[in-house]
């Protein structure tokens, strides 16, 4: 048998054909974004562009807290498909469904209220106001939606099916590039046009997502059954992966909110220099999901040795991602920098903090695998606490600490935070496992 690396050439691929496909749509993802921005940009008036990135900012972070549906399916899905437990995929699939329809519907309906809390944190100006509150009325109609992709897409990747995963990805994007040609160019309805394109284009992926898993999952409406101890499980789950995603964000937040603090350079500087961690997420969020999933399916075949052998394999891509990204980042750091700015004093005080930007994939890339070990053993409580006691031990002492290095400060505590992640998932894991083998041999 042909190896790689001390593992068989045929697994590395198993890892690749989840990881890959998933690669590929966060950065096709992106490109499509930037020509959906560069279709409003080219209206005449600044103020759409604006209204449009600042009611997408507002819809996005409601939609990244809701992320807790996919990952809490993906690990449920993942365990019974390994089990070949059919039955029990089509049970979490109809927990994920009443939880992405009722979620939905409130989110929907409590339009007019996100609106006016959304407009009290960003303080826009009067004239773009009106225009910022249409987008996000018009956007939050498409909740239902998107949180049923969710459902959709945890599931496809619980089952090891990230080809169609990446094509769901894909469609949303596509889909509001072509309905942005037709309702803004085309009718004129400019930021109005943007916001239907945007709904049309998670109503239509959320259409597709449901025939593909109900296909998927030989599903129709007699399987809809619901019991209410599974339920309450899995509500229990989504719970504690909503908690991880809030303290995530909100960390993640400080980084643009707090620089405020320090003029609009370092905020420009901390916009520009947060893509590399989008670019680091490209690689190390397609491996967290091949975790997920062969992690999972080994949980469900309870076959203990056979997680710990996907962990590894796993783990030796995602520490080789990270070395790659620090080594490209080291080399061509400033190349990236001006590719993304060309304002000369942007770009030169961003230089002040590459070092940081070139020592975060080595600290960052154990928090993107534990993630998906977490994801894929369905250890939601594990998440939630360790990325508590990171936000309280890790970044609050730092940033406090910090504060007379200034923007230092700010990276210093993102840094200690992710490091932080990444040793309290690891002490979670080793307990838990330890616990796990100790109640094997008592039996």
């Amino acid at each position: 048998m042909r190896t790689f690396l001390g593992f068989p050439t045929v697994d590395h691929r198993h890892v690749f054909a989840i990881a890959l496909p998933m690669i590929v749509s966060n950065i096709a993802a992106p490109l499509l974004g930037l020509v959906d921005t560069a279709i409003i940009g080219h209206l005449p008036d600044a103020i759409y562009l604006s209204a449009v990135a600042v009611g997408a900012m507002v819809v996005s972070f409601i939609y990244l807290l809701a992320v807790f549906l996919r990952m809490a399916t993906t690990g449920y899905i993942a365990q019974s498909y390994g089990a070949k437990d059919l039955s029990a995929q089509r049970q979490h699939f109809n927990n994920g469904v009443i939880i992405a329809v009722i979620l939905g519907l409130v989110i929907a309906f409590a339009s007019p209220w996100i609106n006016d809390a959304a407009m009290w944190v960003v303080a826009p100006s009067a004239e773009l106001e009106p225009y910022a509150r249409e987008y996000i009325s018009i956007r939050l109609w498409s909740a239902p939606a998107a949180l049923m992709t969710l459902v959709a897409l945890g599931v496809l990747l619980g089952r090891q099916n990230s080809r169609k995963a990446m094509l769901l990805v894909i469609i949303t994007n596509a889909v509001n590039v072509v309905m942005d040609v037709v309702l803004i160019i085309g009718l004129d309805l400019n930021v109005k046009g943007a916001a239907w394109a945007s709904l049309i284009a998670e109503w239509v992926t959320a259409i597709v997502g449901f025939y593909w898993t109900a296909r998927t999952l030989q599903w129709s409406l007699p399987h809809f059954v619901v019991s209410g101890q599974a339920l309450r499980r899995f509500l229990g789950v989504n719970g504690n992966i909503f908690v991880r995603s809030l303290v995530l964000q909100l960390c993640m937040a400080t980084m643009t909110g707090y620089a405020t603090r320090y003029g609009s350079t370092l905020v420009a500087v901390n916009a520009v220099l947060m893509q590399f961690l989008m670019l680091i997420s490209l690689g190390l969020d397609g491996i967290a999901y091949a975790v997920e999933a062969l992690a999972g399916a080994a949980k469900g075949q309870k076959k203990p040795d056979k997680i710990r052998y996907w962990c590894k394999i796993t783990l030796l891509w995602s520490s080789l991602f990270a070395v790659s990204y620090t080594l490209v980042f080291a080399i061509a750091g400033e190349q990236i920098i001006r590719l993304i700015t060309d304002i000369p004093e942007v770009v030169n005080t961003a230089m002040n903090y590459l070092p940081w930007i070139i020592l975060m994939p080595i600290i960052a890339h154990w928090s993107y695998w534990f993630d998906g070990v977490f994801i894929g053993l369905s250890m939601s409580k594990g998440m939630r606490n360790t990325m508590l006691l990171s936000a309280l031990i890790g970044f609050m002492p730092l940033w406090w600490l910090g504060l007379p290095l200034e923007n230092h400060g700010l990276w210093l505590a993102l840094s200690g935070f992710l490091l932080m992640r990444g040793v309290t998932q690891a002490i979670w894991l080793w307990r838990t496992s330890s616990k796990s083998a100790h109640r094997a041999h008592v039996r």
